[in-house]
């Protein structure tokens, strides 16, 4: 089966209430040589997550920036997608599945940008 876009979540129904807890680390940009670059890739984040009853852990690209939540802090996800990684080995086939998203944003920040203008009739 191929998921070339990923499996497109129910933020709210799969996890509920999120609640920031810290970064847990950064992932660096390799070079030609495999060298690892000081230039960020992407970064991880621990969130609560009470329709899970666990701590869950997703991934923003570097470009989203450096987020300063307080802890416990209401946050919500842009865009979440469960992806996959697979590595072959001789019994068949390792699948890792993570969660990604284009950002993270306090709870009140996104539900501004929902908001229509107010001379906006529909």
């Amino acid at each position: 089966m191929r998921l070339p876009e990923g499996i497109v979540l129910d933020t709210e129904k799969t996890f509920g209430v999120l609640k920031f807890s810290a970064q847990r680390r950064e992932r660096f940009v390799q070079d030609e040589d495999g060298n690892r670059t000081n230039d960020v890739a992407a970064r991880t984040f621990d969130l609560k997550s009470y329709e899970q009853g666990q701590m869950i852990q997703v991934s923003i690209p570097a470009e989203a920036g450096t987020k300063e939540f307080a802890y416990d802090q209401v946050v919500m996800l842009v865009n979440p997608v469960i992806d996959t990684v697979a590595n072959a080995d001789f019994r068949g086939a390792d699948v890792s599945w993570y969660l990604k998203a284009d950002n993270i944003v306090a709870a009140n920040e996104k539900a501004k940008g929902l908001e229509k203008p107010a001379n906006d009739k529909k």
